[in-house]
């Protein structure tokens, strides 16, 4: 048995975490900041945990109180989202990077060496491409007027040919196209040199599409999964941007949260996994797998756009199966099925 701090243990996915691993005999303590982007009502924490720290990850004499007596650190705490825009940097920013700055120096002054860190897929921007004529390319930023107009496949950089969406692994640059994007990089960066002069473990978990019960209702900062609940909750269609063909890779909160457990075994260095189901789906798709297991309006796919968005993201998970042992276990149409009619957050 050891003891693990979770930072955002209260929210969506730590909360996940936390029962996970107090389901596996670990002591778990929680440091949660109730953010309101994540929180409408006071969270609750699963019975078991040893303590509650109620403070802003920022608060560095909080941290080190936290991390007294701790052996490892599970690191979901973030402002999570696109970000409309640059106003949004000071608090993106400050949550996300400052935040993971403050807990990295004190768990270098307490000699805690083992981290696993909630990343995402967004760090990628664009997934892997390929062009008949050119092989893998990298897309250029999506073009405002081309979007306006409809026209949201990437073309090929060199030929503007079409191409075809293939598997990004984690050995695939880094590209952030949102603010939030932007933070995340910025913490793996941070983690990895911590990593380094601290001689410690860190396993980056790049998340893909989470979803599952407990996903906070009604707010911008949800998944694409949770909005869509909502609007079938208050009878209304999910609203599809796009032409609703974007692929993404929707895995399960359970599946997430059996992947941090497995990610406290890695060894020293700095380890980025896609954490994904290896089930790719359109959101089209997706939307309306919600829609007919829940028995509301079907999807209106709209046409709307946001610049922040990328057009398709599919992940390879074969790292985190050959090196943690962990594949998804939820299939996406059985998840999505259950996710209809689960309970939300408020």
């Amino acid at each position: 048995m050891t003891h693990i701090l979770v930072t955002g243990g209260a929210g969506f996915i730590g909360s996940a975490v936390t029962a996970a691993l107090l389901a596996a005999n670990h002591d778990v303590s929680v440091l949660d900041s109730a953010h309101p982007a994540a929180h409408h009502e006071p969270p609750e924490v699963p019975d078991g945990v040893a303590l509650l720290h109620r403070a802003d990850l920022r608060d560095r004499a909080a941290v080190q109180g936290a991390l007294r007596g701790v052996d490892a650190v599970v690191h979901q705490a973030a402002l999570v989202g696109l970000g409309a825009g640059p106003r949004d940097l000071p608090e993106y920013v400050g949550c996300n990077d400052l935040g993971t700055a403050v807990l990295l120096a004190a768990m270098a002054e307490a000699g805690v060496r083992r981290l696993v860190l909630a990343s995402s897929m967004v760090v990628y921007g664009e997934g892997a491409y390929r062009c008949e004529r050119h092989g893998p390319v990298r897309p250029a930023p999506r073009d405002p007027a081309g979007l306006a107009a409809g026209r949201f496949e990437p073309p090929c950089p060199a030929c503007g040919a079409a191409l075809s969406p293939a598997l990004v692994d984690e050995d695939s640059p880094m590209d952030p196209r949102s603010v939030y994007a932007a933070t995340k990089v910025a913490q793996e960066h941070l983690c990895a040199l911590w990593a380094r002069e601290c001689g410690a473990a860190v396993a980056a978990l790049r998340y893909h599409n989470v979803y599952g019960p407990g996903m906070p209702r009604d707010t911008p900062y949800s998944g694409v999964a949770a909005i869509f609940r909502s609007s079938l909750e208050q009878g209304r269609a999910p609203q599809v941007y796009e032409d609703g063909a974007q692929l993404r890779d929707f895995v399960h909160v359970t599946d997430v949260a059996a992947a941090n457990l497995a990610a406290l075994t890695v060894g020293d260095g700095f380890h980025p996994y896609n954490i994904a189901s290896g089930r790719p789906t359109t959101v089209g798709e997706m939307a309306a797998a919600l829609a007919d297991a829940f028995g509301g309006p079907s999807p209106e796919v709209t046409g709307r756009f946001r610049l922040g968005d990328v057009r398709h993201v599919l992940a390879s998970p074969e790292r985190a199966a050959a090196e943690l042992g962990f594949r998804a276990a939820v299939p996406p149409a059985t998840g999505l099925r259950e996710f209809a009619c689960a309970p939300l957050r408020g």
